[in-house]
């Protein structure tokens, strides 16, 4: 349990870091284009004639600076898909998309809970913020992180679900938008009502560490340090950077939480004699580490190296120096003596808490991005002014620092005779990395702290078997139905190798291979499909409308382990058995009844079985009208084997020659597909339409639809569902003739054909006759 919790706050850390990872450059944005757009600057440099206001450089810099700006002031949202998208296990655009929508819908739902009870007035002053232009609650980061963590398990517990038949178009992906919006609307009531007290709390945590004092600050940066090797590092400042916990200030008249926040709305505001030391605390001490400390203790570890070996750890630890001084970033250094040397790391860690304490006793305000090298010393320190910031403390304290470091490491490597690098002749001459720390601590303790638990790359718990170890517990049986579906798929498609690309429509798994001989159609049935149809390398598999929950299943399975299994498998089954494959392909039907429809009871052979649809009354005749003006013809007329062959069910097809499509029955509407072009209806006598406007219509992303129905809606004979820009559809599709299909045909029901040739959109089309 503790490994498992440890390996989600790792994950959680590293999902920190995509919105992160966009602050270097929004900084360097705001930096420059708030350094020069500032009159104290411009008159300290004597540049108010070439860049004071009205030249075009000024113009330049004031755009800099509200694009950096912009970053900085809507990061809750950012938190929320960067989390969103970090904890997902798979489909992440998906859960990307889920956050955005679920983080608007909360503060919605909060705002509107504002408004109710009496609007702004009534809320404790600071307690209310603009939100992407709504009134909300000030949660900061916290807003966002609340959000993409509760999307993200959303997401990995629902973005396979099957749905029954009626709603398997919001199966799958399509269902984690749809949950994520009413969980959050009930979770913006929520906050409402207990935000206030838990802003409160954290506002007290903040004065707390606020009066703190130097001691305060120390354990701040021990701490920091301390956890890098764990990966929590993340989880510990984002705190102090992003929250109330890292301190409240009012700056050009709006209330700012977080350090950071603070730091860089102070930069924003022309009016700053001196930058807050109050939150520049939890960012300066990183300055003499990064810049003077850890260089020297790379020289250390040069000097002490053998002679013979000193050219090679020259290399290696120059470029590793450079890389700590210029952009901050040291886990070559840092991971080199943690890995040969943890009594080394310790030190390290003291004197980076007294960095922090120094930084904070002299005054120093200078803030960062995320890293405190030369570029940001530079643009926040020095650019900004030593009167507004203190900064050449950052280099006396630094030089003292380089010193200390060197001297200190050359003694206690010596002394202890420890493996810094070019030590020993028998030692490898390398710097090491977080995975060789990793592998180390997984070795000795036999667990790797829970990233075994939770992998970096994906975040699939467990082995990368194809198993998908790591879902919700109690869905083994569900999930072993689908790895193994997505086995014979693969292994019908020819194998991993022979798979170029995955996508699906509305009914369809589409994959591209790269020799279509290879395919073994017989195989790809058995998985459930009631038909296969190819175009040149082109490959269509027919499953209805649960195509999504298959599609997603199937991608995943293609980034196991398992599925190169498979594809060698398949490669020596090629090699041993290609004519019986060849011949398998070309003597393989589909098997009808005599209506040239599927047999609808029909096992796939693995424990998936396709059941009928219940029709209770008997002897019955159902009218189906046409839905569009134009031209009507046999459904074994339309130029797409799938619809010709009946696999999705059978009907007729009409060629548009007027743009308005309207209800060829009365019932609700199932699904409108993501690019428009098909609808879904069902009607009273739960009998399942589809409306398939042209052929490969989903390739042209819903241009040329107009859609004036959702899933849900009740319609009528007659009632308007869309409306066509015919000539864009004649120009860009294959074809328009377009496929209206009874879905649910079974061996109780046949298809009259009442209309051939010209058809007006409300006329009778064809008769569905059902047998006792």
């Amino acid at each position: 349990m503790k490994d498992r919790i440890f390996g989600v706050l790792q994950r959680v850390g590293r999902s920190f870091m995509l919105p992160i990872a966009i602050l270097p450059v929004a900084g360097l944005l705001l930096g420059i284009g708030g350094s020069f757009t500032n009159e104290t600057t411009l008159k300290t440099y004597g540049l108010e004639g070439i860049m004071g206001q009205g030249t075009v450089f000024h113009g330049i810099f004031q755009v800099m600076n509200d694009a950096g700006n912009i970053v900085f002031s809507n990061l809750p949202i950012l938190f929320a898909i960067g989390v969103a998208i970090g904890m997902a296990k798979k489909e992440k655009e998906v859960a990307a998309l889920s956050a955005v929508i679920a983080f608007f819908i909360m503060h919605a739902s909060i705002s509107a809970l504002i408004s109710i009870n009496g609007g702004i007035e009534n809320m404790l002053q600071g307690a209310v913020a603009d939100v992407c232009g709504i009134t909300s609650l000030q949660m900061g980061v916290f807003g966002g992180i609340v959000v993409g963590l509760g999307v993200a398990a959303l997401h990995n517990r629902f973005y396979r679900i099957e749905l029954p038949q009626v709603l398997s178009f919001f199966g799958g992906t399509r269902f984690v938008p749809i949950i994520s919006a009413l969980v959050y609307t009930l979770v913006g009531i929520l906050m409402y009502f207990i935000w206030p007290p838990i802003q409160i709390g954290i506002n007290s945590v903040g004065n707390v560490v606020l009066n703190s004092g130097y001691i305060g600050t120390w354990v701040y940066g021990f701490m920091e340090r301390l956890l890098i090797p764990f990966g929590l590092h993340h989880v510990f400042y984002i705190p102090f950077w992003q929250t109330a916990v890292g301190g409240t200030m009012e700056v050009g008249g709006r209330i700012v939480e977080g350090a950071q926040n603070i730091f860089f709305a102070q930069l924003a505001d022309s009016g700053v004699t001196h930058f807050a030391v109050s939150a520049t605390r939890f960012m300066s001490g990183k300055f003499p580490l990064m810049i003077f400390g850890l260089p020297g203790a790379a020289l250390a570890m040069y000097r002490t190296a053998q002679p013979g070996k000193r050219k090679l750890v020259y290399g290696l630890l120059l470029s590793a120096a450079l890389t700590s001084m210029v952009t901050g970033i040291t886990e070559p250094l840092e991971f080199t003596f943690l890995f040969v040397a943890p009594l080394l790391y310790g030190i390290h860690c003291v004197f980076a808490g007294l960095a922090y304490a120094l930084m904070h006793f002299f005054n120093v305000g200078v803030g960062m991005t995320f890293s405190g090298g030369l570029i940001d010393l530079f643009l926040f320190g020095i650019l900004q002014g030593n009167a507004k910031t203190n900064w050449i403390w950052v280099v006396i304290v630094g030089v003292f620092y380089f010193i200390i470091y060197y001297f200190l490491f050359s003694f206690l490597i010596k002394k202890l005779n420890l493996r810094t690098p070019g030590r020993f002749d028998d030692d490898e001459v390398k710097l090491y990395k977080r995975s060789d720390v990793d592998a180390k601590k997984k070795g000795s303790s036999g667990t790797d702290l829970g990233d075994t638990a939770v992998s970096e790359s994906d975040g699939v718990a467990g082995s990368k078997s194809g198993s998908s170890a790591g879902s919700d517990e109690g869905d083994g049986s569900k999930e072993a139905i689908a790895n193994e579906l997505s086995i014979a798929i693969c292994k019908g498609l020819g194998g991993k190798d022979n798979i170029s690309d995955v996508d699906c429509c509305a009914t369809r798994l589409r994959c591209t291979v790269f020799n279509a001989n290879l395919v073994n159609d017989s195989v790809l049935r058995m998985t459930g499909a009631s038909g296969v149809v190819h175009k040149g390398n082109g490959v269509q598999i027919i499953y209805g409308p649960k195509v999504t929950v298959i599609k997603s299943d199937f991608e995943e399975f293609l980034e196991s382990d398992l599925a190169d299994t498979i594809g060698k498998e398949t490669e020596a089954l090629r090699e041993n058995h290609k004519d019986s494959i060849r011949e398998n392909n070309e003597n393989d039907t589909i098997e009808r009844n005599k209506n040239g429809t599927m047999e609808s009871n029909e096992n796939n052979g693995n424990g998936i079985t396709r059941k009928e649809t219940s029709i209770t009354s008997g002897g019955k005749k159902i009218l189906v009208l046409s839905p569009i003006t134009g031209f009507a013809d046999k459904i074994e007329n339309v130029p797409d084997e799938a619809f010709a062959s009946k696999m999705m069910g059978d009907g007729a097809a009409v060629t548009p020659r007027a743009p308005i499509v309207k209800a060829p029955v009365d019932g609700e509407v199932t699904f409108v597909f993501d690019s428009k072009h098909a609808i879904g209806i069902k009607d009273s006598n739960g009998l399942n339409y589809i409306i398939h406007v042209g052929i490969d219509t989903v390739k042209l992303g819903g241009k040329g639809f107009d859609v004036f129905v959702r899933a849900g809606d009740k319609v009528k004979y007659g009632d308007t569902l869309m409306k066509l820009d015919l000539e864009y559809l004649k120009k860009n599709a294959p074809s328009i003739v377009s496929p209206v299909l009874c879905t649910d045909m079974n061996n109780r029901m046949t298809i009259k054909l009442l209309k051939e040739g010209a058809v007006q959109a409300g006329e009778e089309l064809f008769e569905i006759e059902i047998s006792e």
